[in-house]
């Protein structure tokens, strides 16, 4: 990554703070961006303290397609170049299809699957300018393990995941020069949960302790570390932690019956 321009959305907290930071270590000249506009300054300064050779940041709202186009604008005027995009921006939300509300569930699709749309269609333009451009989405283990209470995060990072492949089998059809990665993060030790909308009712704070003694097994650094270097060795398919690993071969062998065991964890785990 050595000099090469990196687009990190969600930038100011959690595996988008470390992937900044692991980036910068690793020679990247840096385009970050969050809504968090004081979060992503802290992580602007972790990038300098480590020898970041360049760290552009702007306050960015990916749900607002407009402003996505105009930031990936501004991004490749400002560099010259745009050679890899993470589009890391997520957020979560608890509760069951009963108590959660069409705003609630549209909120998420609106940043998790919604977002990495927008920064993909803005960015790809300028990925295949540059003639050797790597696109990464940020999906889950998620995606392929559902868990109750998840129904809109599962259902976005699904997407996600389907929207990304079909995009890697068109730009391979075409023989654009960009190669792309679906990354599945396992659970991992960020702010995620604790800063995760829940349906009226819900213990949050519960719900958040539970997730991060029963769920949580991967450092956001260590996350950070794997995604880039399944970047840098090109992998299409990124999975992040033990448990991601687990669970991958566990809903291929058993498709259905896995549910009844997620069901008893979770409520181990007090998540449902």
């Amino acid at each position: 990554m050595a000099d090469k321009v990196v687009v990190i959305t969600g930038a100011a907290s959690g595996i988008g703070r470390e992937l900044a930071v692991e980036a910068a270590r690793r020679g990247a000249r840096l385009a970050l961006s969050d809504v968090d506009a004081d979060g992503l300054a802290a992580t602007a300064a972790l990038a300098d303290s480590v020898g970041a050779p360049e760290v552009r940041t702007d306050r960015l709202d990916v749900t607002e397609q407009g402003s996505v186009a105009e930031y990936a604008d501004q991004v490749a005027a400002h560099f010259g170049v745009v050679h890899c995009v993470i589009n890391n921006a997520g957020i979560a939300f608890t509760g069951t299809v009963e108590q959660s509300s069409y705003k609630d569930i549209a909120r998420v699709m609106d940043v998790d699957y919604w977002g990495v749309v927008h920064g993909t269609k803005e960015f790809l333009p300028y990925l295949i300018a540059s003639g050797d451009g790597h696109l990464a989405n940020l999906s889950s283990i998620f995606a392929f393990t559902s868990i109750p209470t998840q129904n809109a995060y599962n259902a976005a990072k699904a997407a996600v995941q389907q929207f990304t492949e079909s995009l890697r089998m068109e730009l391979l059809a075409a023989g654009h020069p960009v190669d792309v990665s679906c990354v599945h993060p396992g659970g991992i030790r960020t702010a995620v949960a604790r800063n995760a909308g829940v349906a009226e009712g819900l213990d949050q704070a519960g719900i958040a302790r539970a997730f991060d003694e029963h769920l949580a097994r991967t450092d956001a650094h260590e996350a950070a570390r794997v995604i880039l270097d399944g970047i840098e060795w090109r992998n299409p398919r990124i999975l992040v932690g033990p448990d991601a690993y687990v669970l991958d071969v566990l809903v291929r062998l058993f498709p259905v019956t896995y549910q009844k065991g997620v069901v008893i964890m979770a409520k181990r785990a007090g998540l449902v």
